[in-house]
């Protein structure tokens, strides 16, 4: 019999819980909005694909959550913001408005619906000032970011629905009837959700697993004490926090929920963001759980071996062997089967495949696949490759929710002989012979340790609030009622959970911090308010430290900087606009930072650009991309594009090109017209004419420092603005760019009105 490769594809679908359960109001919208936009359409999306199986881990916290919005009893300020009509709108609701209904991806969810760019583009232009714009927003406006704000986040099924169809035709100008259609389809479309994973668990199409109730960190609320075991030296709370009867609990309310919404008890679990230890098994072992999941980095840590890859991504022939199996824990007390994600793979569809064409990245995926698992079949083995990752977040940065990318994948892979995609359970189940592991060092999906959770003077904080917190439960719950300790355990049980932690510390960042940490906050003093108690005073002050890096600062003067790239001249571009990355950025962790900052500005004649590494220069060969776009007025399409492609081998430019969007050929290395330059070196820098991108070539007298605002002929709005977008590629994959979403802008100014401007 041939050699099988099985593909395991497991969807983590997760929210924190945003609900005070004091005061019952949900503090963010995320699980609504992803509800409505990602979870129902993952898994009717497989009713196309019959022979693909894949596995969905839903965490108990996003699913009570959504129960609450289905029964119509969860208070969503966000909701009801959208729902008020824009005439009985307070100043103050305007403000909360203008700051939270534009909270999407700008490209492609506000992108994809041209008034809600439009209404962006106007906060935009007052510095995206909540406090500032909101005199400036008329009600229609207001009106329609309403209706629009909602319908972005529609699931692609959703929007084939006649009604809401013919609302996206009518684009703007919606009616009180408008916004209270869309509210009342919102509940309707999120009721449609959970009987579809009980109806595709039913029918055997896919396996749900589950996932500890709030999603906290097992191995840490068994002991903290677990953070230094996979990383040594490793900065500790000051005090202990050891309570595995917590974990235990977690884990028995998951399965619970789980078999009383879905009809079946898990057989699986996928630990919170992959945590697991040997004490975790055995509790997990001990309440029937079959199966568990995490990276493959707690498998290299666990057997003393590291899963280096070649330049290709691929795994010598007796590291695949390793990876690419069913194992099987067992020191005695507990066996576990297990099975451990190809951190690459996965990491290329978070990250990388929504900046290529759906079809190319389809077929990019299934040969990575099959090339990865290929020197365990060529040895007559079945290989079973896991990919797992999260089954929302990306899908904001694919056009119309990365539908066609799925559709082409699965098409492929139900299509390709010898490849099985199955749940994990038939993997178990098919597989002989499974690798036997006799010890597992802690560790998460996260380089196989739980340093972004723990170790941090924030994350330590957080974790000595807690430590108070369940002391004073432990001191005080016998002399409190019966729904006083119910209530205190249960706040306590959500402050354990990991989402807190995700955002202290230096690893991410989100618009949200500041929501995250008062939120967290208000979950431990509800304790002691719980227990007829005052909550500490440290309580009402903030965990998290220092402000965000500055991501933009715009233009403040002409800048004329020599095109070296040998070293950064700070004068030479001092007025430019500055773009920094924040390698923290987004609810997405693994990204590969290549770039720390990108500079534009112009003079009278030329656009200059520069582009930071965050390191040194990547040793392998890769490509710079540069868009350039210069845009008029209102218009809704670029009047001219340009692509500046450099290819770089052993740290120097080998060639370039310059293109038009019509593709024809501006400027190339191997031309001998200088008005174009690049160099690499520290860091890359380049220039190009303005001419190349404007309608109206800029003219004078004294061309150097003649302004770009020239009048142009009647009809043809002048150029207003330039747009700029710096993008790196390794292996013909996009692996890395700046700005992340949108662009950088420069206003196209005299001189003089530049600086007026400021």
């Amino acid at each position: 019999m041939p050699a099988v490769l099985r593909l395991i594809f497991l969807w983590h679908q997760h929210q924190p819980f945003y609900k005070d359960l004091v005061t019952g109001e949900y503090r963010l919208p995320w699980v609504r909005l992803h509800a409505l936009k990602d979870y129902y359409g993952m898994v009717k999306l497989l009713d196309e694909f019959p022979n693909v199986h894949q596995n969905f881990n839903l965490v108990p916290s996003l699913i009570t959550q959504l129960q609450d919005y289905v029964a119509g009893t969860a208070r969503d300020p966000f909701l009801e913001v959208a729902a008020i009509s824009a005439k009985e709108l307070t100043p103050k609701d305007r403000q909360f408005a203008l700051q939270y209904l534009f909270q999407a991806n700008p490209t492609n969810v506000i992108g994809r619906y041209p008034r809600y760019w439009e209404l962006r583009e106007k906060f935009r232009e007052h510095g995206y000032n909540a406090e500032k714009a909101e005199k400036y927003f008329e009600p229609q406006q207001f009106t329609d970011l309403q209706v629009l704000s909602q319908i972005a986040w529609f699931d692609e099924f959703f929007l084939e629905d006649e009604d809401v169809a013919a609302l996206v035709r009518k684009e703007r100008n919606f009616s009180i009837d408008d916004q209270n259609f869309v509210i009342a389809r919102e509940r309707e479309f999120l009721a449609k959700v959970l009987p579809a994973y009980a109806e595709a668990a039913k029918k055997g199409s896919i396996e749900i697993s589950a996932t500890p109730f709030y999603h906290p960190i097992l191995p840490l609320v068994c002991d903290t004490n677990a953070g230094p075991v996979s990383s040594p030296g490793l900065a500790l709370p000051q005090n202990r926090f050891r309570h595995p009867e917590d974990a235990r609990e977690q884990l028995v309310r998951a399965l619970d929920l789980h078999e009383q919404v879905f009809g079946m008890r898990p057989q699986g679990v996928w630990p919170s963001e992959g945590s697991v230890s040997e004490e975790v098994l055995a509790i997990a072992h001990s309440l029937g759980v079959k199966w568990m999941a995490t990276d493959e980095g707690v498998l290299g840590r666990s057997t003393g071996v590291f899963f280096q890859r070649d330049g290709n991504g691929r795994l010598p022939a007796h590291l695949a062997e390793r990876l690419y199996d069913v194992h099987r824990f067992d020191n005695g007390k507990a066996s576990m089967h297990m099975v451990f994600r190809d951190h690459t793979i996965s990491d290329l569809i978070g990250f990388v495949y929504s900046g290529m064409d759906p079809k190319e990245a389809a077929t990019h995926l299934l040969r990575n696949i099959r090339d990865a698992a290929q020197p365990v079949l060529s040895q007559g083995r079945d290989a079973v490759v896991s990919v797992i990752l999260d089954g929302e977040n990306a899908w904001e940065y694919y056009p119309k929710s990365g539908r066609e990318f799925l559709r082409r994948f699965y098409d492929a892979l139900q299509r390709e002989s010898g490849l099985e995609a199955v749940t994990v359970s038939e993997a178990i189940a098919r597989h002989r012979n499974p690798s036997v592991l006799p010890s597992l060092v802690p560790g998460s999906w996260i380089n196989a340790n739980f340093n972004v959770w723990i170790g941090a003077p924030e994350d330590n904080r957080a974790w000595d609030y807690l430590y108070h917190a369940r002391e004073f439960y432990a001191q005080h719950a016998a002399s409190a009622s019966e729904a006083q300790r119910k209530l205190a355990f249960e706040e306590l049980l959500i402050g354990e959970g990991s989402d807190w932690n995700w955002w202290y510390g230096p690893e991410h960042h989100s618009a949200n911090d500041r929501d995250f940490d008062e939120l967290y906050r208000k979950h431990l003093a509800n304790v002691y308010q719980a227990l007829g108690a005052t909550a500490p005073d440290y309580l009402s002050q903030p965990i998290t430290g220092g402000e965000r890096r500055p991501d933009f600062t715009p233009q403040t003067a002409y800048i004329h900087p020599r095109v070296a790239g040998d070293k950064i001249r700070y004068f030479e571009w001092m007025g430019a606009a500055v773009y920094t990355a924040d390698h923290r950025s987004s609810a997405m962790h693994g990204k590969q930072f290549l770039l720390d900052a990108v500079y534009a500005g112009i003079d009278g004649r030329f656009v200059y650009g520069r582009l930071d590494f965050a390191g040194e220069l990547p040793q392998a060969e890769f490509d710079l991309a540069v868009n350039v776009e210069s845009w008029a007025g209102g218009e809704a399409h670029a009047r001219r594009a340009l692509r500046l492609d450099a290819r770089v081998q052993d740290g120097k430019i080998a060639e370039w090109k310059v293109e038009g969007n019509d593709e024809s050929s501006v400027m190339s290395s191997d031309m001998s017209d200088e008005s174009a330059k690049l160099a690499l070196g520290r860091n890359f820098e380049f220039r190009l004419p303005l001419s190349w991108l404007l309608a109206n070539p800029v003219t004078g007298a004294d061309s150097s420092r003649a302004p770009v605002s020239q009048k142009t002929p009647a009809g043809v709005p002048a150029t207003s603005r330039l747009k700029l977008r710096f993008s790196v590629c390794m292996n013909r994959l996009p692996v890395d760019a700046l700005p992340v979403e949108g662009w950088i802008e420069l206003d196209l100014l005299s001189e003089a009105e530049l600086a007026s401007a400021m």
